[in-house]
């Protein structure tokens, strides 16, 4: 027994880890059929996708995964976080499981690690047949960080690791509940095992190091925006609209700069954790998109 939650504990105990120039990445495979990566956002970890697992496994073989830092993976002090060396733990994951294609479905700060995915093809140890954007932060100069953010992570390293080190419980769970819908906020045991993922491993000491990458965005997202505007691989943006970091306002921008590709959005109280607050739904979209693809397929022949 590792954690408190028996939850929790059942989650970890049905992966694996892979060793990563020296440190341990979670990972875990979830059913048989075509592949998907599920990657998670800042500053939890995949058991997010939990409740969407029991319908897309179905249908689905779901490979997911802790990046560096976060989760049940290893999370190193002093450590320079990046968006590449987070693209390569996704093939290096790939690589290991000897996956050909996949699909992708990326929530919050994964988008940013697809995008740059699909700015260093020539990295990929896979193909990418399609993926689905979900609230993340595309676009940065549209983007709404909450002010813990800022404070963690805006200011020097000092500072950060400080204020990430005497964070409370209550802070966190405060700014946390602001991106939720009205009415789909976490329950209490949701909350405790939040709480329990993020102090893993010393996880809430280096949340500021993490939430750097988010600032940092700013360098990237030229390129990157160019390589989502050049590539072949079909994407989409499957939105809860109520998420005050990259709700609706997310989504326009999507749609004024990719015209042609698909947006979902879903009940217009849904927040920032679409997969926690409503998975149904979610999995109903990606569906929607995996239908509209194929649809688009069967035009071109």
């Amino acid at each position: 027994m590792i954690f408190a939650n028996p939850e929790l504990n059942e989650f970890e105990s049905k992966g694996q880890y892979l060793n990563f120039r020296g440190y341990s990445i979670f990972y875990r495979v979830i059913g048989t059929g075509e592949n998907i990566f599920l990657l998670h956002g800042y500053p939890f970890n995949s058991y997010d996708w939990s409740l969407v697992i029991p319908e897309l496994s179905k249908e689905k073989k779901i490979i997911l995964l802790d990046f560096l830092g976060m989760g049940f993976s290893d999370k190193p002090q002093n450590y320079r976080y990046t968006f590449e060396e987070y693209a390569e733990i996704v093939n290096e994951v790939a690589k290991h499981l000897n996956i050909v294609e996949a699909d992708i479905l990326a929530h919050d700060l994964a988008v940013s690690v697809v995008q740059e995915m699909l700015a260093s093809p020539e990295k990929n140890k896979f193909q990418i047949r399609s993926i689905a954007f979900m609230n993340g932060g595309l676009f940065i100069d549209v983007y709404k960080p909450r002010l813990i953010q800022r404070l963690l992570s805006q200011t020097p390293n000092a500072i950060g690791r400080f204020l990430s080190n005497r964070m409370s419980r209550k802070s966190v769970e405060n700014s946390l509940l602001r991106l939720f819908g009205r009415d789909t906020k976490p329950n209490l045991s949701l909350l405790n095992i939040l709480w329990e993922v993020l102090n893993y491993k010393k996880g809430k000491s280096i949340a500021y190091l993490i939430g750097r990458m988010v600032f940092e965005k700013v360098h990237y997202q030229n390129r990157w925006i160019e390589a989502m505007l050049k590539t072949g691989i079909p994407f989409c943006y499957i939105c809860g609209p109520a998420d005050p970091n990259s709700g609706r306002h997310m989504a326009n921008r999507f749609t004024q700069t990719f015209p042609n590709k698909p947006v979902y959005f879903l009940s217009e109280m849904i927040g920032h954790w679409p997969q926690i607050e409503s998975p149904n739904e979610v999995t109903s979209m990606y569906y929607q998109f995996q239908n509209y693809l194929k649809d688009l397929n069967e035009t071109r022949k």
